[in-house]
């Protein structure tokens, strides 16, 4: 108990000097987020925590307005007792790479136990929930289905109802607003990790959303709460915010690589060859190869004039990786307009050109790969049709039809 009194009184400490730091006012952020909401003095949701035995599920990304890490604030709250950590991809501390397995331990700053949610298992079990009497979930999405965040979460919906353990998120902002969606549903046949569930590949929601979206549609049953936002709106990019960006992932340091994940990530995962910049100083802002012709893919791109994006020619070799010390040529991405980008039509015209252009040297990934991406087959059949970007776009609707409907009821903000 001395120990825990000394961990709570430190963290206290940092986080009094941290609010009294100039530039770090409430009143300079637009946005206040789902953690600072609960543990504002009064808070009405205090009461889902007050006294009780928390496990949280977090990653670096899991901080307040002012980049205190959510795993600290609580452990040095003593409203409340933190005695569980889950880690998810890339681990409680974001030390672990994409794709490498989390290990079980405890997080060196707290001493608190680290349940691994990116290993053999990805669903807490009840061995591992024993002792919990409420989860909470921080964590700071980039709005696409690829990205394994929302899959934890619906596994952590599962758990929870399983054990009927009330699950909190505190919710955040969807980088890319909360007004467009994109692509189509995932067939089962293509059901993984980075397409867990009935959303099409940009959502239009916040984590909060995602999970009674979930929970609603899936007919999971768990006690799912949200502590809200104040101040987002759904026409919000993150620069709209006011509030700092901090790393989600190895490769997505700041709201730029959040704002081009889906874009160059899907371009990447669809056909061979190509780098979309990871290995080198910008990641997912790139679309390269070594046999590309930069100013005449950049041409080419910005003839389409696409919304809310720029293409720049660039020529650089990565310095890590697959593609590493190889001379490459191609485009910059470059963010004019956030609200109004189209990360997905982005894509499909990054691809169409790229097959337009080089019908040779352009080849797709297997069939596994793309459908796990893109959720089905169509993209690769339609490009190889030559339909063009108006045609693939309109045809992702009549798939989307019913997930429009389904959203509204789990939309919380205006």
């Amino acid at each position: 108990m001395k120990h825990r009194s000394k961990l709570s009184a430190t963290f206290l400490l940092v986080w009094s000097l941290l609010t009294s730091l100039p530039g770090l006012s409430a009143e300079q952020r637009k946005v206040e987020l789902g953690i600072d909401v609960l543990l504002a003095p009064g808070s009405p949701y205090l009461e889902l925590v007050a006294g009780k035995r928390v496990g949280l599920i977090t990653n670096p990304s899991g901080v307040d307005g002012n980049l205190v890490p959510t795993v600290d604030r609580l452990a040095g709250d003593s409203r409340l007792s933190l005695i569980r950590l889950f880690g998810p991809e890339h681990g409680i501390r974001g030390e672990v790479p994409a794709g490498e397995t989390i290990a079980d331990g405890r997080d060196p700053r707290t001493g608190v136990a680290v349940v691994s949610l990116y290993g053999k298992k990805k669903r807490p079990s009840k061995t591992a929930l024993a002792g919990v009497e409420v989860i909470l979930f921080d964590i700071q999405d980039i709005g696409s289905r690829t990205y394994t965040y929302i899959s934890t979460l619906g596994e952590a919906l599962h758990a929870c109802a399983a054990t009927r353990i009330p699950l909190v998120v505190l919710d955040r902002p969807n980088p890319l607003g909360g007004l467009n969606f994109e692509g189509t549903l995932v067939e089962d046949r293509f059901r993984s990790f980075i397409g867990w569930g009935p959303v099409p590949v940009t959502h239009g929601m916040t984590l909060g959303e995602v999970g009674r979206y979930f929970n609603d549609q899936l007919g999971i049953g768990c006690d799912l709460h949200v502590v809200p936002m104040r101040g987002w709106r759904r026409s919000m990019s993150w620069d709209d915010t006011g509030l700092i960006w901090s790393i989600t992932s190895p490769h997505v340091p700041s709201v730029t690589q959040a704002y081009l994940y889906t874009t160059t990530g899907m371009v990447a995962s669809t056909v061979k060859d190509i780098n979309e910049g990871v290995g080198s100083t910008m990641p997912f802002e790139i679309i390269g190869a070594t046999f590309l012709d930069a100013a005449r893919l950049e041409e080419s791109l910005q003839a389409l004039q696409l919304p809310g994006v720029l293409f720049q020619a660039i020529h650089y070799k990565p310095f890590y990786g697959k593609y590493r010390d190889a001379p490459m040529q191609g485009v910059r991405l470059r963010i004019t307009h956030p609200s109004a980008y189209r990360p997905l039509r982005s894509a499909v015209a990054i691809l169409s050109t790229l097959r337009r252009l080089y019908p040779e040297r352009i080849v797709f990934r297997e069939d596994r790969a793309i459908g796990t991406h893109w959720g089905s087959l169509s993209l690769r059949q339609q490009l190889e049709a030559g339909m063009d970007i108006a045609a693939i776009e309109n045809s992702w609707l009549s798939n989307t039809k019913e997930f429009a409907i389904a959203r509204q009821r789990a939309l919380l903000y205006d």
